[in-house]
Parts: structure tokens; sequence; C-alpha cells
């Protein structure tokens, strides 16, 4: 007999929510099922492409390294590009030595929460939000603490729920703008109150803003908070420049206190154990930020275009109710729960029926995604028509 050996309680209990519905939908696409995917948030998986001048760069940049080892850190060019590109789009003077390159959001986040999280802390994470956070929170043995996204006021973060729930276990607040999954950009005030609140309490922020150039409305960067508030800021080049396969991702410090000295050590440890990013995507993710960027402007407008056909067609279907998205790719429709205990079980159900793949509200946060489900407006407005078109007849059919 083969002995069996027993996976570690932190990887069994990993459950990301937006790949784990995509283990039932490829068992259904095995027996021939049809299945419209609206559960991953690739734009190139759709109508949108790479530039073609990323791609000839990432071409030459095979040729123009020596495609041996990096900097651990982030090969210095392309961090002094993330220092000039930060300063054009926010005003804001980083230093190079405070950035830091990895492989994709992804990462940086488990690099973070490796280097902050001790059994039984807690990490404030918004409500409904990505569930990565979760994820490698919990992975280190911490406890992720959700503060309510307000739905009635579209989806603007509960500031006095954060005040309320912070404790002397504590760690850090996890902010995301614009928001996965909401589509929600949040306001410079509110913004200002959890970098107050922050300060007040001598906690450091970590602020997610991979989609800061896919919004309808201004955006405010955490990077602006005044200096008394010590932050780690993310971005990555997946969503905005349409690289998502290439896996390039950075975060950097902001803290002037000191207050993040450590943490920060903890992080570059990590980044020299796992040896160096990509180099050649570097080099390529490097052109992208220095050369035109009025493909923007079109990935933009299309998205509007597709988010406003998707907030009237939604809304037009029994049972589903969603806010009109000011950012990112995203919306979060709520959905009343008539034949089905659970969110998970009316997504399973609608794949088993119609094939329409959407993930589960409560895979976004338990305690305040419930009741919900994510869908994407990327795909073209028939595309996205005929998946909504499933879903009002299966919500008729469990409704009769």
């Amino acid at each position: 007999m083969v002995r069996k050996i027993q996976v570690s309680k932190r990887a069994a209990e990993m459950n990301y929510a937006i790949r784990e519905v995509a283990v039932p939908a490829a068992k259904l696409a095995a027996e021939g099922k049809k299945l419209s995917m609206f559960n991953i948030g690739d734009p190139n998986k759709w109508d949108f492409e790479t530039p073609s001048y990323f791609k000839t760069a990432l071409r030459k940049s095979v040729d123009h390294t020596d495609n041996g080892y990096g900097d651990s850190q982030g090969n210095l060019e392309f961090r002094e590009a993330i220092v000039d590109r930060e300063y054009e789009k926010h005003g804001v003077t980083i230093q190079k030595e405070n950035v830091f390159v990895t492989s994709g959001v992804g990462e940086a986040i488990n690099l973070l929460m490796g280097a902050l999280v001790e059994n039984g802390d807690e990490i404030l994470v918004p409500g409904p939000g990505y569930p990565s956070y979760m994820q490698y929170i919990n992975f280190f043995g911490g406890k992720t603490v959700p503060y309510k996204m307000i739905e009635e006021e579209d989806w603007r973060p509960d500031v006095d729920m954060l005040r309320s729930r912070i404790t002397d276990k504590t760690k850090a607040i996890v902010v995301i703008n614009p928001n996965n999954p909401t589509g929600a950009v949040f306001s410079e005030k509110d913004l200002r109150a959890i970098g107050d609140i922050a300060a007040e309490f001598e906690l450091p922020i970590i602020s997610d803003e991979i989609y800061d150039k896919i919004t309808e409305v201004p955006f405010y960067s955490m990077s602006r908070l005044p200096s008394d508030v010590s932050r780690i800021v993310l971005n990555g080049f997946s969503k905005v420049n349409l690289m998502p396969g290439w896996r390039v991702g950075y975060g950097y410090v902001m803290d002037e206190s000191g207050m993040l000295s450590d943490v920060m050590d903890g992080v570059m440890k990590q980044c020299r154990a796992r040896i160096c990013p990509n180099v050649p995507c570097q080099w390529a993710a490097q052109a992208s930020l220095q050369g035109p960027q009025d493909y923007i402007v079109d990935m933009n407008r299309r998205l509007k275009d597709r988010a406003e056909f998707s907030y009237e067609r939604l809304n037009e279907i029994p049972g589903i109710s969603v806010n009109k998205p000011k950012g990112a790719f995203y919306m979060f429709p709520k959905v009343e729960l008539t034949d089905w205990k659970t969110d998970k079980e009316f997504v399973l159900n609608l794949m088993e029926e119609e094939g329409v793949v959407f993930v589960h509200g409560s895979g976004f946060c338990e305690e305040f995604g419930q009741g919900h489900f994510r869908t994407i407006t990327l795909p073209r407005v028939e595309i996205l028509a005929d998946a909504y078109d499933k879903l009002e007849r299966f919500m008729i059919r469990h409704k009769a």
C-alpha cells in the first residue's frame, strides 16, 4: 500500500474562488457543454490585444539581454522607469531603492503577507475584495477582518466600520481601488479619511491600484497621502498594459517614519530567495511605460460602452440588480436567492443549466459578498447580450 502524505492545513484551506469555479466548468466542457466564461478578468481573452510595440520590445529583449539572472529587487533601469511613470501619473516622487518588482501583483501580496503576518495577526481588507488577500493572510496564520463596502452608496468604503474593527492585533489596512469585484472608484475624501485613521492608529496601508488608468472618474492614488501615513502601493502590467500572461508587477514603499523598515527588509529577503523576476519581460514592460499610451483611451471607451450596456441589461432581469461601475472591468450584481441556499449554489446551477460562468459573491467576502456574483465587462456587446439573455431565461424559470 502506497503511503499518502497529508497536505498541509494552510494549503488545503486555500480557495481562490475566481479559478475554483473553473474546475466544475472544465468538467462540463469535457462533457460537451458550451460555456460563456465570465469568471476571469483577462482582457486578452476577448478583443483587447497587447500593443504591437510591447510585443516587439519583448522579442528584442531576448537579444538585448544576456538572458542571465537579474537583480533580485528588479532591474535598475526598470525601477527607474517605474519611478518616472508614478510621477507622471500621480505627481509623487518615490525612490528606486523603494521599488520591488514581482511576478504580478499576486506575488507582491504573497511577499508582503509573508513579511508582515504572524499567527493571530489581523489585516483589515475591503469586503467584498480581491480574494488573494484573504488567501495569503490566512495562509500565513493571520485573520482577515473585512470592512464593508456600502452597496447603497456606490460601494464606497464604510470608514466608520473600518475604524471600529481595529484592535491591538491589527497589522495593516488593505485598500483596493479601483475595486475588484465591484468596479467602484473611491473618492479622495474617503481615501483621505482612511489615511487619517491609519496615521492615528500607526498602521500601514497596502493600496492595490492595478486598475488606476481604467476609470470613468478621477482617480486618487494613496501615494498622494500626507507623509505621516506609511503605505505600500501595488501595481502591475496585467490590466492597463494588457499583459496578463507576462506576469510583471511591482510595489513601492513610502515610509518616512521607518515603521515598515523591518517588514521591507523581510520582503527583500524573500525577493533574494526567489532569485529574480523575469528579465526579458521586465525589459519589455519598461518599453510599455515609455512608449505611446493612446491605446488606453480606446480601451476605456470600449469598456465604458460595455459597462453601460451591462448595467441597463442586468437591471432588466427579474431578481437581479446592480450598481453602475466607475472603474476596472467588473460588476457585482445582487441576486434574489429563490431556489438556491447560497450564491455559490446559484452560480453552479446557472453554469449547469445555461453554461454561463460567473463567480459567487461569497468568494470575495463571506460576510459582505453573500447574495451576489461577479461578472466582467470585457466581452463585446453581442456576447454580453447572449449571456444575459441566458441569465434572464434562467431567472424567469426559477422564479415561476
